[in-house]
């Protein structure tokens, strides 16, 4: 990612648990916690016995051999492709400035920003299999932080996690309830971390989204997110 800033964010709001560097690679411990916390990344020149060393760790650690590759860095996708890595969940990272989304308040109790998050909030998140371990990197996180609950026809039914990091706030773990699904919740969540982040001084919006989810990424381009960057992890099968 060549946004420096933009890739400082991406990591500060979203750690692993503990991080080791292997030569060119840092790695990642996730302790379940998903693909992202649980990778290895080029952080600066790396050598083939890099790759080895880091594939190591991660048997150490209990996880599958893993690398998070950007779309751009073609020199590791081919060393990692000649050693049997097979390409999964390419994904676009997405950002706007935030003041495209700050024009227009929410509609009355329709989002609150809170920390720590509601016991609500948490069974939404485990309804969309965003469990304990992945609320456990919303905790890691350092401040400012926000637990974004939705309310729709008088319930809550939605629930997000942002965080800033050098201006730039990431959004994480959006999840709706399936039957509140299309009614325009997700949309004033958006807005409503926006708001909340720009009274913290935050200036951009960003997050992640699979590229095959097709839907989303229309989603957040009529929000006015474009794409800026790119990535899709490396793995054994």
């Amino acid at each position: 990612m060549t946004d420096l800033q933009l890739a400082a964010a991406f990591e500060a709001t979203w750690p692993a648990a503990e991080y080791r560097d292997v030569g060119g690679f840092r790695v990642g411990r996730g302790h379940g916690a998903g693909a992202r916390v649980s990778s290895a990344r080029a952080i600066g020149p790396w050598r083939d016995a890099d790759i080895d060393a880091s594939v190591d760790l991660h048997s150490l650690w209990g996880q599958e051999p893993l690398f998070r590759v950007p779309d751009d860095d073609t020199a590791l996708s081919a060393a990692l492709r000649d050693r049997g890595f097979r390409l999964q969940v390419p994904t676009a990272i997405m950002a706007t400035g935030i003041e495209r989304l700050t024009g227009l308040e929410p509609p009355p109790v329709t989002t609150f920003a809170v920390w720590p998050p509601l016991a609500i909030q948490r069974q939404i998140w485990a309804a969309g299999h965003i469990g304990p371990a992945r609320q456990q990197v919303m905790e890691r996180a350092s401040h400012p932080k926000a637990a974004i609950l939705g309310r729709i026809d008088d319930r809550a039914a939605g629930a997000g996690f942002v965080a800033i990091h050098a201006g730039i706030a990431m959004m994480h773990a959006v999840e709706v309830l399936p039957e509140w699904r299309r009614k325009g919740l997700a949309g004033w969540m958006m807005r409503g971390a926006a708001i909340w982040a720009a009274g913290k001084g935050a200036t951009r919006l960003a997050l992640a989204v699979s590229r095959d989810n097709q839907a989303a990424i229309a989603f957040y381009r009529n929000l006015g997110f474009e794409e800026v960057a790119g990535y899709g992890y490396r793995i054994r099968p």
